[in-house]
């Protein structure tokens, strides 16, 4: 037997006796309860040891395993659920597919290949004390517009975000469903949950890559740390540094600055011709979900609430450098000062917010 299979059967067993009298102290007239108590000594036996079982018999959930839902079953679903599971990141996840009818796309490779720890359903209580519920739904509508095409999508998150937050009010809400920065102030708005649990998976990934290109491709480790890419999902997004290396004399100060400028602009160019496919943003999210359950306190470019950084006083949702950790966002991370990077961040805040305006919540 597995040790995580052994723990578990362990704890379970001390939660179950801290909370039930042993059977010999029932009385002969408890029948039902003996045969109720002998029944959940079977399905342990049986390797039944999930959070289900034991709600049915104590009548509590005690959330005590790390669960995360993941809504959408598309490739970007799909994609999630293996990375999650690959990097071994959650003791459960949950599937919730919520295409119409028996078609099953995808999830019938999941069920048939039996991806261990992994639930597909169509119910949200499914989704019930997850720590984490990934959104990667999109409307497949028939919208003429941009603005159509998002206001499907908030059409759709109407009937998600409310189920999902009633049955997990103390989850991280990560949200991957495009324009990630108008879908997770959508999100925010619709859970009603307070701006630190509401992120999106942003610039992650392309801070990722150009950490990476910096650092192995043009060899400019030292710079890579306090790099980052930051602002508007796209070709709007913007390089920025979150520390900056004091020089001796003004003139030393600006010849660093553009050699930096020079090495960055050249790691801008490799990074455009990456794309963003479904498995990349599935293991952006699983990175960026265990730092949140692990409570690793790393730092990561996320789609925050922006109001009140870089003289923005509307109600976005940027990428920034924040720190993450159970109750996700615990800290913005404070980035250099750079009046082309703030003008950027203020004109996406600008247009971002003009689009919010003219969507039905």
């Amino acid at each position: 037997m597995p040790k995580s299979t052994l723990i578990g059967l362990i704890k379970e067993m001390i939660a179950k006796f801290e909370e039930e009298l042993p059977l010999y102290s029932l009385s002969s007239s408890d029948a039902a309860r003996q045969s109720e108590l002998l029944s959940y000594i079977a399905k342990i036996t049986e390797g039944e040891t999930d959070m289900k079982s034991r709600s049915k018999i104590g009548g509590k959930n005690e959330g005590c395993f790390n669960k995360i839902t993941v809504v959408g079953a598309g490739d970007l679903g799909i994609a999630c659920v293996l990375a999650v599971a690959a990097k071994d990141v959650a003791d459960k996840v949950v599937l919730l597919d919520l295409s119409e009818g028996a078609a099953k796309g995808g999830t019938m490779d999941l069920e048939i290949f039996a991806v261990p720890n992994v639930e597909i359903s169509k119910d949200f209580s499914s989704s019930a004390d997850s720590k984490v519920v990934v959104l990667t739904v999109n409307s497949l509508g028939n919208a003429q517009t941009y603005l159509d095409v998002i206001q499907s999508n908030v059409d759709l998150f109407r009937g998600i975000i409310p189920a999902v937050s009633h049955y997990s009010q103390n989850a991280v809400l990560l949200v991957a469903s495009h324009p990630v920065e108008v879908m997770t102030f959508v999100s925010w708005k619709l859970s009603s949950f307070p701006k630190s649990r509401v992120i999106g998976v942003g610039a992650n990934l392309d801070s990722e890559r150009f950490q990476y290109i910096l650092t192995n491709l043009l060899k400019a480790e030292v710079l890579a740390k306090d790099a980052w890419v930051i602002g508007e999902q796209g070709e709007d997004k913007v390089s920025s540094w979150t520390s900056c290396n004091v020089a001796a004399n003004q003139t030393e100060a600006m010849a660093a600055r553009n050699s930096r400028e020079k090495v960055a602009n050249r790691a801008m160019e490799v990074l455009k011709g990456k794309g963003q496919r479904s498995w990349s943003v599935g293991l952006s999210v699983a990175d960026l979900t265990d730092s949140i359950l692990k409570d690793k306190r790393r730092v990561h470019s996320v789609s925050t609430l922006a109001k009140g950084c870089c003289n923005i006083n509307s109600e976005v949702f940027l990428s920034l450098p924040c720190i993450l950790g159970t109750s996700g966002v615990i800290e913005m991370v404070r980035l250099e000062e750079d009046p082309l990077v703030q003008e950027k961040l203020q004109s996406s805040a600008g247009s971002i917010h003009d689009l919010q305006q003219q969507l039905r919540l």
